[in-house]
This record gives C-alpha cells, sequence and structure tokens, in this order.
C-alpha cells in the first residue's frame, strides 16, 4: 500500500480541519518544507498537499508553498486545492508534481475532467469528498446532488484511473475510517481507490490492504502522535 502522509496549506501554514469547518482549524507549523523533510527522514516515498484556500476560493494561494515542497525533491507529490483550469494543471506538472488532483471542477465540469483524465492518463486524480453520500464542492462548503460512490463509476467510465475518496465526517475526527465505504469501493472495476478521512489505526490500515485499497492518505493521525509514520510505511507501505 501506498502512504501518503498529508500537508494541508492555509495561509502558508501546516493545518488541519475538524470534518472540513474552515471555522474549526488546528495549526501545527508555519514550515511546510521541514514536514516535508520530516516525512521523508521516516521512510516516506509518496506526499499529498493540499492548498486549502485554493479548494475554497478556486485560486492557487499557497502555490510558493507548494513549489518550494516540491523542489526539495525527494517524493512523488501529488496536490490538489483550487485546479480547474489545464493551465494549472500544467503549471503543477511542470513544476514537477506527479499528479494533479481535481475536485470541484469534476463535478462542475465533468465534460473537462474527462478530457483531462485523457490526456494526462495517470497523472490525473479525483478528489471525491462526500458528506452524507453526496460530494461536496468549493472546499466542502457545498453540498451536490452527486451520490459519491455512482460519481465514482461514472469517473471510471470516462477514463479516470485514480479517485480520492474522503468521507468528510470522518476526516480530522479520530473516529476511525468508513472501511464499508471502501470495501463498496473496491467493487469498483478498473479504479484505483486512495482512502482518506479518519485512519488512525494500523489496525485499519491492514484491514484497508486486506481487501485491496492500494493507498492511504495520513494526515491528523500523524500529527498527533496516534500513528508512527515510520512504523506504518514498515509494516503496510510499498514503494
Amino acid at each position: 500500500m501506498q502512504i501518503f502522509p498529508a500537508i494541508d496549506l492555509r495561509g502558508g501554514q501546516v493545518v488541519r480541519l475538524y470534518q472540513g469547518d474552515y471555522d474549526q482549524e488546528a495549526v501545527y507549523g508555519q514550515d511546510p518544507c521541514a514536514y516535508a523533510r520530516e516525512f521523508i527522514s521516516a521512510g516516506a516515498s509518496f506526499l499529498h498537499v493540499v492548498d486549502l484556500d485554493g479548494a475554497r476560493d478556486g485560486a492557487p494561494v499557497n502555490f510558493e508553498s507548494i513549489s518550494a515542497i516540491v523542489k526539495q525533491g525527494g517524493l512523488f507529490i501529488e496536490v490538489g486545492g483550487g485546479i480547474r483550469t489545464e493551465k494549472r494543471i500544467a503549471q503543477y506538472l511542470e513544476l514537477g508534481a506527479g499528479r494533479c488532483i481535481l475536485g470541484t471542477i469534476a463535478v462542475r465540469d465533468f465534460d473537462f475532467t474527462a478530457r483531462m483524465a485523457k490526456k494526462y492518463g495517470e497523472r490525473i486524480a479525483v478528489g471525491v469528498d462526500a458528506r452524507d453520500g453526496c460530494v461536496a464542492v468549493n472546499g466542502w462548503k457545498e453540498l451536490s446532488k452527486e451520490n459519491g460512490v455512482d460519481f465514482c463509476r461514472r469517473l471510471r467510465d470516462a477514463g479516470v484511473k485514480a479517485v480520492i475518496y474522503t468521507d468528510i465526517s470522518r476526516d480530522g475526527a479520530g473516529q476511525g475510517t468508513n472501511l464499508e465505504l471502501y470495501r463498496e469501493l473496491t467493487a469498483i472495476e478498473d479504479l484505483e481507490i486512495t482512502a482518506s478521512g479518519g485512519i488512525c489505526s494500523m489496525e485499519e490500515l491492514r484491514e484497508l490492504d486486506r481487501m485491496g485499497i492500494p493507498a492511504a492518505i495520513l494526515g491528523k493521525s500523524l500529527y498527533d502522535g496516534l500513528l508512527d509514520l515510520k512504523t506504518v510505511i514498515q509494516e503496510v507501505g510499498a514503494c
């Protein structure tokens, strides 16, 4: 299983939100690059970076911070948050990011997403963030009418290869992840699912691995010390 430690950025700071609520923010540090270096020291090969300001506002507010992380090297980095044009995709890929994550635009302009998936292949992923089963957009502040699991099937049929699926109710809550949801998602053939949101124990990671989930994102559980990244990588990680 590929393990992606997460760096969420707001105003250049490393933060975590509780269930996607911008009013419930915990600040963990002022230096995102230092966190990336710590993750590398623990054995990480992958990193998940989100521009939270960009996700909400549709603009690359934390581009300079992300650029600095990418330029350090040593990690395959997937970047998300406010990526809604091909120009922005090209900018991040040319910078050296390994993959761009489309979120709001995947709901708002499905045809665009299909075109980008066809053009860029595995360098495009879609972030499906759901609350009460429906996909949320604009930094999780609005709910669409799209059913999350059905939307994943539509994405697969349109040529999307990878989906990062977050159950918002579990994100940052420390209550564990939604294993039944991921078990349902693994039934969608030819779609790689990354589990995100609420993972806080080794047993959950082992169960996700057993059911065939190829990747997982870890955030608050690392920052609060519930999981040790080096141990996670040694026990369930893959290069």
